[in-house]
């Protein structure tokens, strides 16, 4: 009767992840990227997801909008996440293929996992405990959003940084400055942060067409909207998150001074 229970609330699962699916977005599909996943060196292949497991939970904790589970399947330990949902010990849970973290720091909890498995729900006793409003942090924009295509941030005036580039400098000549250190002076025009253990801001100076004018850098920094910043780091190209989120340019771990 359990096995029955457990293969019904599978079938469950499939069938509201694709009807999700099919209204929101194209079903995620995991692949190899062509610089790495996550933040592993740029020559690693990205990681592959989890397949789905079923076990019983034996710790759980909830943060900054997440709730992390360890779940025993009886033949190994595992922790997963999900945007945050109603769980306790000794339930019973199917957890879904899911991009894998590892070595991932959570900074609101003060701790590093061996690895985590961000999924987008968890099936707890039979019944989905599904994505409400913040996406999981593989999704951290949906695939039409990895850039601002609108903004009501005035970019008039902004002057490039001394020896440095333009946004749209560093998409042209991506090529070249890729693996370089890059410096750009514009304005925020989104922040989100603790996504991935990353702030994410979005930096345009007014230069650059559609595509090219929308500069994605990840840091420890904080910055507002609006706020005038120069970003310092390294150009990382073509970077492949998996699940369809890709950047043609991107500044990881930049540091960023606000003027």
């Amino acid at each position: 009767m359990k096995q029955l229970m457990i293969l019904i609330s599978i079938a469950m699962f499939s069938l509201t992840l694709l009807a999700g699916c099919s209204e929101e977005a194209p079903a995620p599909k995991i692949e190899a990227a062509k610089p790495s996943a996550q933040t592993a060196p740029a020559t690693q292949a990205a990681p592959v997801a989890a397949p789905g497991k079923t076990g019983k939970v034996i710790e759980t904790m909830d943060s900054a909008g997440y709730t992390y589970v360890n779940v025993d399947t009886g033949s190994e330990k595992l922790w997963a996440a999900a945007p945050q949902f109603a769980v306790k010990v000794g339930d019973d849970v199917v957890v879904p293929e899911g991009m894998p973290m590892p070595n991932y720091h959570s900074k609101t909890l003060d701790r590093t996992f061996d690895m985590v498995y961000f999924v987008p729900s968890v099936l707890v006793g039979g019944a989905a405990q599904m994505a409400s409003q913040k996406p999981a942090p593989a999704a951290m924009d949906s695939a039409s959003r990895t850039v601002v295509e609108k903004t009501d941030v005035d970019l008039s005036g902004i002057k490039p940084a001394e020896g440095g580039q333009t946004v749209a400098d560093v998409f042209t000549k991506k090529s070249e400055l890729s693996g370089k250190p890059v410096k750009v002076r514009g304005k925020v025009v989104k922040f989100t942060p603790a996504i991935m253990g990353k702030n994410w801001i979005h930096v345009q100076d007014g230069t650059g067409a559609t595509g090219s004018n929308d500069l994605t850098v990840t840091t420890s920094a904080t910055a507002k909207t609006g706020d005038t910043v120069v970003i310092s780091g390294v150009l990382t190209t073509d970077k492949d998150f998996g699940y369809g989120y890709k950047y043609a340019v991107l500044i990881e771990d930049a540091e960023v001074a606000v003027e």
